[in-house]
């Protein structure tokens, strides 16, 4: 009977090697849980709720008269969005005063000091605010300024928004034409 030589020396003897077997990893439970997970997490969590803000609009009935707010001039600032990013605004009625045209970032300092003005002078009272879009204006304008309403913090509980453009006033209208935003 022949021996079989397994030690590490020389010799033709024949080596026994140990066949290497593949090292295949199933992943299907892992895969099953990653998905159950993110099944989990989707259902679980609570997605954000759209916040709105309060406006007010003209009715358009205007045979109701029980429906129509008194507004006094003194406390109201009315915003005429115009064209190029610019603005103009007057405090009171429609040609008693003259529109000031600013850019977006000086109208905040204007509202606040308005704001201010109007608390001093009626104890305490909140400022009412007019936003009139005309036709040269863009819709990023309007939420511009609805953004810095909030944002400012102007105890407004809603702007009003007239965007007919039949409620333009002539004097409003010559100004901005003046100063270049009509």
């Amino acid at each position: 009977m022949a021996e079989l030589d397994t030690s590490s020396g020389g010799g033709k003897g024949g080596k026994v090697r140990s066949k290497k077997q593949s090292t295949r990893v199933d992943l299907t439970a892992m895969v099953d849980l990653a998905f159950l997970l993110i099944t989990f997490f989707m259902l679980t969590t609570s997605l954000s709720k759209p916040l709105a803000m309060d406006i007010a609009k003209p009715d358009k009935d205007e045979k109701n008269k029980e429906n129509k707010l008194e507004l006094k001039a003194s406390q109201t600032m009315t915003i005429l969005l115009g064209k190029n990013n610019k603005v103009a605004w007057y405090m009171g009625e429609a040609g008693k005063s003259a529109p000031t045209i600013e850019g977006f970032a000086d109208v905040q300092k204007s509202l606040l000091k308005n704001k201010e003005l109007v608390k001093t002078t009626f104890g305490g009272k909140d400022i009412i605010v007019i936003i009139k879009p005309v036709k040269g204006s863009t819709y990023k304008n309007f939420v511009d300024i609805m953004d810095l309403l909030n944002i400012t913090k102007t105890n407004i509980s809603a702007p009003a928004i007239d965007d007919d453009p039949t409620h333009l006033m002539d004097s409003e209208i010559q100004a901005m034409k003046q100063g270049g935003i009509y």
